[in-house]
């Protein structure tokens, strides 16, 4: 198969999304150019402009959704604690001193979640953290890498930065792709707010 490689230019790192969907659909060889565009420009590499002309490829496509959660799972992992929870958003998002920007949508988060806010596995030049500097990051999160971790955010995106960068350091984490949007519009669901 080919590879497929990823890039962005979007502070909310969109490449990690579209890696986490073409895994769950069967592309295994992606990679996201550390950095992004803004860093490809800043090496003077090649741009193109113009219409690219595509090259046919077959690709043959499954779902793979053991690494999806939905609702009743998300609902079921707050009472067994079986996996551990992992929150991308904001720290005021996360405790519920900001409002969510959805209107309908409660603030705060899952309960027993804990939060590591998306932009944390970032270098100041936009590059990934790696090795010890990214693990330290899970780990002031409360986060044991050696056990199974949902990611969640506000909407499935961010989330997937987490999930990236969890996948670095060898942990190939689930997503909940409802997220807060749909946990924190649902009056059923339970609500924690404050720190973890």
């Amino acid at each position: 198969g080919s590879r497929i490689v990823l890039y962005d230019s979007s502070p909310w790192h969109t490449a990690a999304r579209a890696w986490w969907m073409l895994r769950l659909f069967g592309a295994h060889n992606v990679a996201i150019i550390d950095g992004g565009f803004a860093k490809w420009q800043a090496e003077g590499r090649e741009i193109a402009t113009g219409k690219e002309t595509p090259r046919h490829r077959h690709f043959t496509t499954w779902a793979d959704l053991k690494g999806v959660r939905d609702l009743d799972q998300m609902k079921a992992n707050v009472a067994s604690g079986a996996e551990q929870v992992l929150d991308a958003r904001s720290a005021a998002r996360f405790t519920g001193a900001e409002e969510d920007p959805r209107p309908g949508t409660a603030p705060g988060h899952i309960p027993g979640s804990k939060n590591l806010p998306q932009g944390a596995v970032f270098n100041a030049d936009g590059t990934w953290k790696t090795g010890d500097a990214l693990k330290a990051e899970f780990d002031k999160a409360g986060v044991d890498l050696r056990k199974p971790i949902v990611m969640t955010c506000g909407s499935g995106i961010t989330a997937s930065v987490l999930a990236f960068g969890a996948h670095l350091l060898g942990n190939d984490a689930a997503l909940y792709d409802g997220s807060w949007s749909e946990w924190g519009g649902d009056p059923e669901t339970p609500k924690a707010t404050g720190t973890a």
